[in-house]
């Protein structure tokens, strides 16, 4: 094992090995821990969807971030196929976001006029005309908003992406690597305990840890508000044909993976407690069916949750940690670490190889939260 390095990155999630991969990029020497397999967590619960409409209520700082780094995928996914030799299956599937209350029209019409400065194409359809495009749409579908640049990725093929391709350019990627403590002198940190009993000394630390924030903040005297939100996940294979869309509605999703459909996803503050549970996949399965009937026929192949690392505000906490010198945040993803994984990986990478913060994350500091609470 490597006992000095540059800069150590504890979390091999998405987020983690991303800045793993960007770090590498700018030569910066690296070494990545993850207490289980990369991507075990969040990541390889995730449905992988690139469609960021949904998070967003009109243009800002969010929106500015999460569309900076969709624009990212088209040439990132071929970068991290040659490098990693793993299939991402990217895929340009568009999406369309449902109604099937007539008195919710007027309030899809209104996302859609918040939506249309942020540059996205859409097309608003009658019910007819979204059955049209999608023939598995139920007849309730009274309205929706088509947007064609909406995609999907195999999300737990991304973190084992970056992290091969991040090794490829020489970074040390450590599974099984639990971090017990770190040493301190001041306010820096010189390096971090294992479990077996062994250190990394490192010049720098970057903290990307997901649901798992608030314990290293403990350890850095931070109180970092990020807490775990329980995600299920319900994968139905049928007789019927894949539906070609991505498909929103009813507060559910529908996301055509092969010859079965994903269906996603609860939002349960159940602490870390990971268990399916019957009402969870009840409820799945019921929206879906009301959207999609022809899902009805189809069976339930298997469920499993994750935990989204959410915050407060949904943004994530990105830059310095305060009162620290050499400690880089980067957590609290919520529901979208897939689709940011690639702007957070450029600019922490930037922000520890340069020292300064690019401005696209300054309003993701984790001081946001001390200027609300005054």
């Amino acid at each position: 094992m490597k006992h000095i390095t540059d800069v150590v990155i504890v979390g091999g999630g998405v987020i983690g090995t991303a800045i793993a991969y960007y770090l590498r990029k700018l030569q910066v020497d690296t070494t990545l821990l993850e207490r289980d397999e990369i991507g075990s967590q969040a990541s390889s619960a995730a449905a992988g969807l690139l469609a960021p409409l949904g998070p967003l209520s009109g243009p800002g700082p969010f929106a500015d971030l999460l569309l900076s780094s969709f624009a990212l995928f088209p040439s990132l996914v071929p970068e991290l196929e040659e490098a990693s030799n793993l299939v991402l299956e990217y895929e340009h599937l568009g999406a369309l976001r449902t109604v099937s209350n007539p008195k919710r029209i007027a309030n899809l019409k209104k996302r859609m006029l918040s939506w249309e400065p942020l540059g996205l194409q859409m097309y608003w359809l009658t019910g007819e005309e979204a059955r049209q495009r999608e023939p598995h749409l139920g007849p309730e579908v009274c309205a929706a908003i088509y947007a064609p640049q909406e995609s999907q990725i195999q999300a737990s093929q991304i973190p084992k992406a970056f992290a091969k391709a991040a090794s490829y350019l020489g970074a040390n990627i450590l599974t099984y690597a639990e971090v017990v403590d770190l040493r301190k002198d001041g306010n820096k940190i010189t390096g971090v305990h294992l479990a077996p009993g062994e250190t990394i000394s490192c010049n720098h630390l970057v903290l990307a840890p997901g649901a798992w924030a608030a314990l290293y903040g403990k350890w850095l005297n931070l109180h970092l508000p990020v807490s775990p939100l329980r995600g299920q996940m319900l994968l139905l294979q049928g007789t019927t044909s894949p539906l070609k869309h991505i498909i929103f509605g009813n507060a559910a999703y529908m996301a055509p993976k092969g010859d079965k459909v994903l269906v996603g996803a609860t939002k349960e503050d159940v602490g870390f407690d990971t268990q399916v549970t019957e009402e969870g996949i009840s409820w799945l399965y019921e929206t879906a069916t009301k959207i999609v009937p022809s899902l009805g026929k189809s069976q339930r192949r298997s469920a499993w949750a994750g935990l989204r690392p959410s915050t407060p505000d949904k943004w994530p906490i990105l830059g310095p940690a305060p009162h620290w010198e050499n400690v880089t945040l980067a957590t609290g993803h919520n529901s979208v670490g897939i689709m940011l994984s690639a702007i957070t990986g450029k600019t922490i990478a930037e922000l520890v190889a340069t020292g300064h913060t690019p401005e696209i994350i300054r309003p993701f500091s984790l001081e946001r939260f001390k200027t609300s609470e005054r």
